[in-house]
């Protein structure tokens, strides 16, 4: 089947996929800096229901840009063009999954056991809400860089993939 007709209209969906994805992500990044100067437990709770009530967005977003851009791949014949860009991104969108599943759920995972919620792991488990961690013990949390490193691996990610999109360099 032939979709090079449908080109500009699955870049189109693609584009709209990223900037869906990065704005339903964009909630867990602020969340991230926020929980860094707040100490309240109840508003840290808040923070993180907050970053949870986007994480359906974020996947439907994230299905929406790998379709179109797998279908828009297809259409511009990219797959078998020989051009190694397109294949360099996805490896490079999959390196960052995995650095900020890597880096950033041990820490949302931490926070939440610091103030007495259960992660996602734990409510699958069954297992009941942990006993709230010292306020010692919270802060040290807090203080972790792990929201700036996840925000550089995934702004540094994206500016990268941009870039190999646009400048399709090899």
């Amino acid at each position: 089947m032939n979709l090079f007709p449908f080109h500009s209209w699955l870049v189109l969906i693609h584009i709209l996929g990223v900037f869906g994805f990065l704005l339903a992500h964009g909630v867990s990044v602020g969340v991230g800096f926020r929980l860094r100067s707040e100490r309240d437990p109840v508003r840290i709770r808040a923070l993180l229901e907050l970053s949870n009530a986007y994480l359906g967005a974020l996947y439907i977003a994230l299905f929406v840009l790998l379709l179109g851009g797998i279908l828009a791949g297809i259409s511009g014949g990219w797959w078998t063009s020989g051009k190694l860009w397109i294949w360099a991104a996805v490896l490079l969108l999959v390196a960052i999954a995995v650095g900020m599943y890597v880096v950033a759920l041990p820490y949302f995972n931490n926070v939440r056991h610091a103030v007495g919620v259960a992660t996602y792991d734990d409510a699958k488990k069954g297992l009941q809400p942990p006993e709230p961690a010292a306020p010692a013990q919270l802060e040290a949390l807090l203080q972790s860089s792990a929201p700036i490193v996840t925000a550089v691996i995934g702004l540094g990610g994206i500016l990268l993939i941009g870039w190999l999109m646009v400048m399709k360099p090899f």
